[in-house]
């Protein structure tokens, strides 16, 4: 009875805590390493996953095969938030190989059902909030010469990133997927991301007010009179309105028409010489 139960100690697979970071560190740096429009991060995930796939399968080919292919399916979700979904994967295939009846079906659904929402909660909090705020702060020192602007962003940027994103894999990995649901289902849940979106907007404005320079050179000859129209008109009557339009102007070519961003930097250019060249725009 002892040997049997040796047996059966070996031959089921865990993996270890060691082992588990180490496909943290490798999606952290390499999530977006082979980005392509047609898979996204799921080559990321798979050179992440991939010391973990060969210890649970490398003795069966077929399966070691079948499991690559799985996760070569389209896949894309905010990397550090939603490092929790590929923390559950791990344990999904980690009981899968011990036995436990997890069908392709059911991986790829926790796979396809989560990064959507976890990349919402990503994107508004990181991106969306925390970026622009660390940006305003470390460009406010660096716009007076300060070294240490580029030097604290960079820090605090990754001094936030690395612990919530260990956190964020290793409890995906630990509470697997109802866990997971039921974080998701909370109210506050919903709130923190309505008062993040809502920070991450006046954030953002204030950072085009501040920062994006559009100047109307035009002046306009009435008898002996000449009227400054950014004196007289946008600074007295719609003051920021020209820094607004060209912000609202780019997010509608990048949101809606989907450009991409070198396009929508020569569209810009070319309009911004051409009102040059006619005397509407100027320092």
């Amino acid at each position: 009875m002892r040997r049997i139960f040796n047996m059966a100690e070996e031959t089921k697979r865990s993996l270890t805590k060691k082992e588990v970071v180490k496909a943290f560190w490798r999606w952290t740096f390499f999530s977006h390493a082979n980005y392509n429009y047609e898979r996204l991060e799921a080559t990321g995930l798979v050179f992440a996953m991939k010391p973990v796939i060969k210890k649970l399968y490398g003795d069966r080919p077929d399966e070691y095969k079948a499991c690559i292919q799985r996760h070569m399916q389209f896949f894309n979700t905010e990397p550090h938030i939603g490092g929790v979904i590929p923390g559950i994967v791990l344990a999904m295939e980690e009981e899968r190989a011990n036995g436990a009846p997890i069908t392709d079906e059911a991986i790829n659904g926790v796979k396809t059902g989560l990064m959507g929402p976890f990349a919402g909660i990503g994107d508004t909090l990181w991106q969306g909030t925390l970026t622009p705020i660390l940006l305003a702060f470390g460009i406010s020192l660096g716009s007076q010469g300060n070294l240490l602007g580029p030097v604290i962003y960079t820090l605090l940027m990754f001094g936030i990133m690395f612990p919530v994103a260990y956190i964020c894999w290793m409890k995906g990995y630990s509470l697997g997927k109802e866990g997971i649901e039921k974080i998701l289902g909370g109210n506050q849940l919903q709130m923190l991301i309505t008062g993040a979106s809502a920070m991450g907007a006046i954030v953002l404005g204030a950072l085009s007010a501040q920062f994006v320079t559009v100047k109307c050179s035009a002046i306009i000859k009435l008898g002996a009179l000449k009227m400054n129209v950014q004196e007289t008109v946008f600074d007295q009557l719609f003051q920021g309105i020209l820094p607004l339009a060209v912000t609202l102007f780019t997010l509608y070519l990048l949101k809606n028409k989907k450009m991409k961003a070198t396009t929508v930097m020569l569209i810009l250019v070319v309009i911004g010489v051409v009102l040059g060249a006619v005397g509407f725009l100027g320092a």
